[in-house]
């Protein structure tokens, strides 16, 4: 089954959101049992937006909790945050257009989050891409 982009993404945020969910909970993690339960063919977008965000999470954190006013992006709920991590990957490590990271962010927020967090993820990608 093809998939589109925006469709991938949203795969990737339900996988790191289980794996996060999970290593809180001080569950064994098994990234590739999530991502198989996740999506029915291997797919290196995935593979690749995944491993990274998991890589880079304590940079991105970073990264997010230097923009995020008043708040930290352990605050956010684990959907917001993975969204937020999702993009700001992108944003550091890929060559995805910032307009689309920002729009694909955004959409993923409006259908998983409330509007505060939204708002939030948008207010953060802004303030990094004028940077």
């Amino acid at each position: 089954m093809a998939y589109k982009r925006s469709e991938l993404r949203e795969k990737c945020m339900v996988i790191l959101y289980q794996y996060d969910l999970m290593q809180n909970n001080k569950v064994t993690v098994d990234i590739e049992e999530i991502m198989k339960d996740n999506i029915e063919i291997e797919n290196e977008f995935v593979k690749d937006i995944v491993y990274g965000v998991i890589t880079h999470k304590e940079e991105l954190d970073t990264l997010a909790n230097e923009h995020i006013k008043e708040w930290t992006i352990e605050r956010l709920d684990k959907t917001g945050a993975s969204i937020l991590r999702i993009a700001l990957f992108e944003l550091k490590y890929t060559d995805t257009p910032e307009v689309v990271v920002i729009n694909e962010a955004i959409e993923l927020a409006k259908k998983y989050s409330d509007d505060a967090v939204r708002k939030m993820i948008n207010a953060v990608l802004d303030k990094i891409i004028r940077e």
